[in-house]
């Protein structure tokens, strides 16, 4: 959404970029954006063709991969991981794959890892790092790096604990949790399991936003380990005493099938494989 920037990354003066997008228009025979001295926003029409745009690229870098005749890896790798996911289980995959593939574009996108099939679904990446889910499509494949537990986490020395003796008694206990994802779907069934109702949950996106949160002594939260040792604020927060068990978190990297076809995916999936054994 800006002209400069973007002429820059397509190695075009700004004059060359904004007559591109009018020969485009004139083809499409519609307004793509809005300009004004201000800000660029993108029209209903230029929404729908981005959609259409962003598709046809990776449609075309696929068809170049399987078409290449040598065993020499190009194009592009999308990833969403979380943060956690990128210091914790990330370094010496990405190390390793452009130490053997150095003509791939690597892009890294972090977020929340609730989101991360979403945006896999979606087509904007080419692969996650993401929880197991409970129901797995089957337009996807998971490969499993790492399995952590889920554990419940109050702010320390807060008292959350005073009114609590069994597991049932968590329902008494303000909560911090995903708005989704499979913590939140654990957390839901445990609930329901133990007959624990609560009207007192506040939603927050991505596991470090939670540890954040139960900090500020907003609740007592659910994340899963492996995040909790990595956060920097481990040492202000406690494991809640006889807390609901809940079942383990593996986590590992989603592909969809279509994007194993491509030689830059299957490379990092092969790669991913053999760091796991």
């Amino acid at each position: 959404m800006h002209f400069g920037r973007a002429s820059e990354l397509c190695n075009l003066s700004p004059s060359a970029l904004t007559r591109s997008i009018k020969r485009l228009e004139a083809v499409l025979n519609t307004t793509l954006f809005i300009r004004d001295t201000r800000q660029v926003q993108l029209t209903s029409a230029g929404e729908k063709f981005y959609t259409y745009a962003h598709k046809a690229q990776k449609e075309w870098e696929g068809i170049c991969s399987e078409l290449v005749d040598d065993a020499s890896v190009e194009g592009r790798l999308s990833i969403y991981a979380s943060v956690t996911a990128v210091y914790s289980l990330l370094p010496d995959l990405l190390e390793g794959y452009r130490a053997a593939f150095p003509k791939v574009r690597l892009n890294l996108r972090t977020g929340a890892a609730e989101e991360s099939l979403d945006a896999l679904f979606a087509g904007d990446i080419d692969m996650a790092v993401a929880a197991l889910p409970d129901r797995l499509s089957d337009r996807v494949d998971f490969l499993p790096l790492q399995t952590t537990q889920l554990v419940f986490i109050s702010p320390r020395g807060a008292g959350f604990d005073d009114h609590y003796e069994t597991p049932a008694d968590i329902g008494k206990l303000p909560l911090v949790l995903p708005r989704s994802g499979v913590s939140r779907g654990r957390v839901d069934q445990c609930l329901r399991e133990l007959g624990a109702h609560t009207a007192r949950i506040t939603e927050v996106s991505g596991n470090e936003g939670i540890i954040a949160m139960v900090r500020l002594g907003c609740g007592v939260g659910v994340v899963p380990q492996l995040v909790l040792d990595r956060s920097p604020f481990r040492d202000e927060v406690e494991l809640l005493e006889n807390a609901p068990s809940l079942e383990p978190y593996v986590v590992g990297l989603c592909a969809t099938r279509k994007s194993l076809s491509r030689s830059s995916v299957a490379a990092m999936w092969e790669l991913a494989k053999k760091h796991s054994q």
